[in-house]
């Protein structure tokens, strides 16, 4: 395998780890999240990189979230609704209502993950010690294909 395919499929085994995690804490709502996540692997004059992309709230489903600041209704409304919320409260409070209400709480008090199936979403799944190991299958991928050029050259001067 090249080195960049040897990123690719690490990465894409990442990514697959981060959905299991993010499932396995209970955090699918809308499944959103987990359809966002996208391996992106490319090669400059530096070298290679890869990452695992995501929304930008993976952030917070990492380590919650600060007070201040109104986080989005519209994505409260749908988790309201996702979460089978709306049928238990008809009748009692508008959806709107009860979204503004959480808003409100999140922006005073910010929201902390502990109580939502843990923290370290990201943390747990890309860990120094898998980061080095990629690296480290990265670079073993360089080195066969060196080691491969190298005895090529040798060769091409025996003739």
């Amino acid at each position: 395998m090249t080195p960049e395919e040897v990123l690719e499929s690490e990465v894409k085994e990442l990514e697959k780890d981060f959905l299991i995690a993010y499932k396995a804490k209970g955090m699918e709502s809308s499944g959103d999240w987990g359809r966002s996540l996208e391996t992106v692997v490319f090669g400059s004059s530096s070298g290679l990189s890869g990452s695992v992309k995501a929304f930008e709230y993976s952030q917070q489903l990492e380590t919650g979230r600060k007070p201040g600041g109104y986080p989005p209704r519209d994505a409260i409304e749908d988790w309201i609704e996702e979460k089978g919320i709306a049928a238990r409260i008809e009748g009692q409070i508008s959806i709107s209502s009860l979204a503004f209400l959480i808003a409100r709480k999140i922006a005073r008090e910010g929201w902390k993950r502990e109580g939502y199936g843990g923290v370290e979403l990201i943390s747990e799944v890309a860990t120094p010690q898998r980061m080095q190991s990629i690296i480290d299958k990265v670079g073993q991928s360089y080195a066969v294909l060196i080691t491969s050029e190298v005895i090529k050259l040798f060769k091409d001067i025996e003739v």
